[in-house]
C-alpha cells in the first residue's frame, strides 16, 4: 500500500509541475489572506466564476484590517452575485476575530482556524497546506472524487468519509505541501472531472483501480437525490414618481441574509390587500410583468414579479435607491435581474 501511495504522490507532483494551475490570482503572493478568501470563495462555485470577484474583492479590501473594519453591508456588495452569501457574513466575521484575537496574522495551527466562522476542516487543511506549507491533507468534492477512483472505495456514509480523510493525509507528502495540494485540486478539476473524465491524460491511470475495472463513472458512488420542493412568491417593485425604487434589508438569517430585496410575499398572499395592511397602500395589481425560476440547495423558487408606481413614501420601513446607485448594494442575483428587467421595460415606456 505504502508503495502505490508513493506512486500516487509522486506521479501527482510530476504532472503538477508541468500542468498543473500556478499562475491564479491567489497564488501571487501566496499569503494567508489571499488564500483564506479564495477558499471561501470556491466553496460550492468554479474558478473561473471566482476570478473575477476575486479580484474586484482585493481592490476593495486589499488586508484583512480593511476588512474587518468595513460595514457589512459593503462586504455583501462586494460578493453580490456569488451566492452562498453566508459565506460573505463568515468571511467578515472571520476578519474581525482574527484582526481581534490575532492581532491580524491567521493562526497556522488547524484547530485554530477550524474554530474561526465558516471553516470546515478541509478549509483550515487547505489554509494551512497553502499558506503555511504545513502537511495537512484537504478533503474536498474534487479530493474525493480522485481518491475514491484511484482506490476504488464507494460509500456515502461516515465511514467512507473517514477512510477518505486517512488516505488523504497518507498521501500528503512533508515536503511540497502547497504544490500537492493545488496538484490533487487541479486533477480533479481539470482531468478527473464528474463528467466525461480525461483519463488517457490523467497521471494516474497506471494504477487507478477504478479505470482498470472500467467503473471510473461508478465513483464516488451518489448519493440519492432529494426532491427538492417549490416555492412560489410574489416580488414587487415599488417605483416613486421620481423613478426610485424602494428596498428591505432582509434579516441576517435566513436566505440572502442581510442582503437587500424587493418587498415579497407567498403567491397564497393577496398583493393589493398585503400592500394596504403593510404598508397603507391602496393598489390595483393584477398581472406580473415577469416570472423568474431560480434554484437553492434545498428548494426551487418560482417568482411572479409586479411592479406598482407610488407617490415617495418616507413611512415605509426601507429605503429609496435610483437605479445608478442600485448594483452598489449587495442584492442577489434574482433580485438584481428584476430590477434590470423593470428599468429596461420602464425606460422604454414613452
Amino acid at each position: 500500500m505504502q508503495r502505490i501511495i508513493k506512486i500516487f504522490t509522486d506521479s501527482l507532483l510530476n504532472w503538477y509541475w508541468e500542468h498543473g494551475r500556478q499562475n491564479l490570482p491567489w497564488q501571487n503572493p501566496y499569503d494567508a489572506y489571499r488564500v483564506w478568501v479564495s477558499e471561501i470563495m470556491l466553496q460550492q462555485t468554479q474558478v473561473k466564476t471566482v476570478i473575477p470577484y476575486f479580484l474586484n474583492f482585493m481592490i476593495r479590501f486589499p488586508d484583512i484590517h480593511i476588512l474587518a473594519q468595513a460595514p457589512l453591508d459593503d462586504v455583501l456588495a462586494a460578493w453580490s452575485g456569488l451566492g452562498y452569501y453566508s459565506r460573505a457574513r463568515n468571511l467578515h466575521r472571520t476578519a474581525q476575530e482574527v484582526v481581534n484575537q490575532y492581532q491580524g496574522l491567521f493562526p497556522e495551527e488547524i484547530l485554530n482556524l477550524q474554530d474561526l466562522p465558516g471553516i470546515g476542516r478541509s478549509t483550515a487543511a487547505a489554509i494551512a497546506s497553502l499558506a503555511f506549507e504545513h502537511p495537512t491533507a484537504i478533503l474536498d468534492g474534487n479530493v474525493k472524487r480522485v481518491l475514491s477512483r484511484y482506490f476504488k472505495i464507494a460509500g456515502t456514509d461516515r465511514a467512507f468519509e473517514t477512510q477518505l480523510w486517512e488516505l488523504a493525509q497518507a498521501c500528503m507528502p512533508q515536503k511540497e505541501c502547497r504544490a500537492y495540494t493545488q496538484a490533487i485540486m487541479d486533477l480533479g478539476a481539470l482531468c478527473c472531472t464528474t463528467h466525461r473524465p480525461n483519463c488517457s491524460l490523467c497521471p494516474l491511470r497506471a494504477h487507478c483501480q477504478a479505470l482498470h475495472a472500467n467503473v471510473v463513472q461508478d465513483y464516488p458512488e451518489k448519493k440519492p437525490k432529494k426532491t427538492r420542493p417549490t416555492r412560489n412568491e410574489q416580488f414587487i417593485v415599488l417605483c416613486s414618481t421620481d423613478h426610485q425604487i424602494y428596498l428591505e434589508q432582509r434579516p441576517l438569517s435566513g436566505i440572502w441574509g442581510g442582503l437587500w430585496c424587493l418587498p415579497s410575499i407567498s403567491q397564497d398572499i393577496d398583493i393589493n390587500t398585503h400592500l394596504n395592511t403593510t404598508y397603507g397602500l391602496t393598489t390595483d395589481c393584477t398581472a406580473p410583468f415577469m416570472t423568474y425560476k431560480h434554484s437553492f440547495t434545498h428548494f426551487h423558487l418560482h417568482i411572479k414579479a409586479y411592479s406598482i408606481q407610488i407617490s415617495p413614501n418616507s413611512t415605509l420601513p426601507g429605503s429609496w435607491y435610483t437605479p445608478s446607485s442600485i448594483d452598489q448594494l449587495g442584492l442577489a442575483k434574482p433580485v438584481k435581474d428584476i430590477i434590470h428587467r423593470f428599468i429596461s421595460l420602464y425606460s422604454n415606456t414613452p
